[in-house]
């Protein structure tokens, strides 16, 4: 008979990780990174739900290479972002000035202090596919709310109560499947904000946030030893991130010329409500005895001599 290989000392069995994260799952969820991030409907929330709707085994692997894994997307399409929108952000550092830092640091601030305090609890609580799903159209209500807002205030308008508002929202979006483009999204726009000038605030208020985040989860990931072909892997959907959000950068323009965001907002309940459904029907499924058999009752063994049950 036998035996399966021995665990690594990093937590992850060597022998289980490229079943767990084949290269064509890794591609594929790298391509999802792209526009999921651009948009507001949860790059996060689709990294979670996906590969449950599809019954791969992403959630099996050890949660810190799953998330080492996350942090390498998050890197390739943050790199992508800089160098898409190079000139908006070259424009935003020549006029950079004093109520940006205040603005930006009170904006930053909320998520900085709960991430720091309450990351990992969030993660392993809020990080599984159901609770994901709910946060997913919880997010999509709030959107629609939101969005019915009057349009009566530009950019230049931003004050510090908005920068509060903008970072308590992005604390908020620490939670999987609420989206930090669709919560600062949200939050703008309750805030009275044009669209087009929302989804600007929204993007020089999220991109230093991201590119902070992925530099310091990247520090962390290097100093990590990763199980055998789980590298590759993570490099291919770096790439796959990488690609997809240069190719989907269009969506910004599409994104910033919608009337409402209420459509995005049904696209996400109509996500989590599809969402739900196939994890219940895996969850029966998995419930279900084999070959027709009842379900032992834990409660009652039972020993069979001949064809008498004797308890």
């Amino acid at each position: 008979m036998d035996r399966p290989p021995p665990a690594r000392m990093d937590g992850a069995a060597s022998w289980g990780a490229d079943e767990r994260l084949p290269l064509r799952h890794a591609v594929a969820l790298g391509a999802i990174q792209g526009p999921t991030e651009l948009l507001p409907v949860s790059s996060s929330g689709h990294l979670a739900i996906v590969p449950a709707m599809l019954g791969w085994r992403y959630r099996e692997l050890d949660p810190e290479i799953r998330k080492s894994f996350e942090v390498a997307l998050h890197a390739g399409g943050a790199l992508a972002l800089l160098i898409g929108l190079r000139e908006e952000v070259e424009d935003y550092l020549r006029s950079f000035g004093r109520h940006n830092l205040a603005t930006l640091s009170i904006s930053f601030a909320p998520a900085a202090i709960v991430a720091l305090r309450f990351e990992r609890t969030i993660e392993q609580r809020l990080g599984e596919p159901t609770p994901v799903a709910i946060a997913l159209l919880a997010g999509s209500i709030a959107m629609a709310i939101a969005d019915g807002r009057p349009e009566e205030r530009g950019r230049n308008d931003a004050d510090v109560a908005d920068a509060l508002v903008i970072g308590i929202a992005q604390a908020f979006a620490l939670a999987p499947g609420i989206s930090r483009n669709g919560a600062t999204l949200t939050a703008a726009r309750w805030r009275r904000f044009k669209r087009t000038d929302a989804n600007v605030i929204s993007r020089q208020i999220a991109l230093p946030v991201i590119v902070g985040a992925t530099i310091l989860k990247g520090a962390r990931l290097a100093t990590r030893t990763l199980p055998e072909g789980v590298g590759t892997a993570m490099a291919a959907g770096a790439g796959a991130a990488f690609a997809s959000t240069l190719v989907s950068m269009r969506l910004i323009a599409m994104l910033e010329r919608s009337r409402s965001l209420r459509p995005y907002a049904v696209y996400r309940a109509g996500l989590a409500a599809a969402a739900l459904i196939a994890l219940r029907r895996r969850s029966r499924q998995s419930a279900r005895p084999k070959h027709g058999r009842p379900a032992a009752n834990p409660a009652v063994r039972e020993r069979t001599v001949g064809h008498i049950p004797v308890q």
